[in-house]
């Protein structure tokens, strides 16, 4: 109903924002505020072998009692983070996130890293071609359409 995940892409961008296993949890934090984000792909030779979110910040960092200035993103990072091809469709990415408790997944294509998507990138989405379907259903009751 509302499509796939590569058109989510296609509109949003396809740029990643990535880290190195060997940064600190403090260099980590301080990209994620610059860009706005809740995430970052730590990545090994071009490929993906962990993310590292604001939620591993507040376990495995701060609740824990880590320095972050010491602390290496490969520490406590989530290691092999679930993936997902461009063709599954939104609402299966959505329930795959729902269910899991995720908020951000990689993409994937062909072996080769192709974007991030986050949940509100998909509820951005699905709102967006909920107002789209309500205006043609009402353009459609009152007559508006030929």
């Amino acid at each position: 109903m509302y499509g796939f995940v590569s058109s989510v892409l296609a509109e949003k961008g396809r740029h990643v924002y990535t880290i190195e296993r060997s940064a600190t949890v403090a260099d980590a934090v301080r990209q994620m505020n610059e860009k706005g984000i809740g995430a970052l792909l730590v990545v090994e030779s071009g490929r993906p072998v962990g993310i590292f979110t604001e939620r591993d910040v507040l376990r495995r960092v701060v609740d824990a009692g880590r320095d972050p200035a010491s602390t290496h993103v490969a520490e406590v990072m989530t290691r092999e983070p679930v993936t997902i091809s461009p063709d599954w469709h939104v609402e299966e990415a959505m329930e795959l996130m729902t269910s899991h408790r995720f908020r951000h997944l990689p993409v994937i294509e062909d072996g080769n890293l192709v974007g991030m998507i986050s949940i509100g990138d998909l509820m951005r989405w699905v709102t967006i071609h909920q107002e789209d379907h309500i205006r043609q259903m009402t353009d459609y009751i009152t007559g508006r359409i030929a």
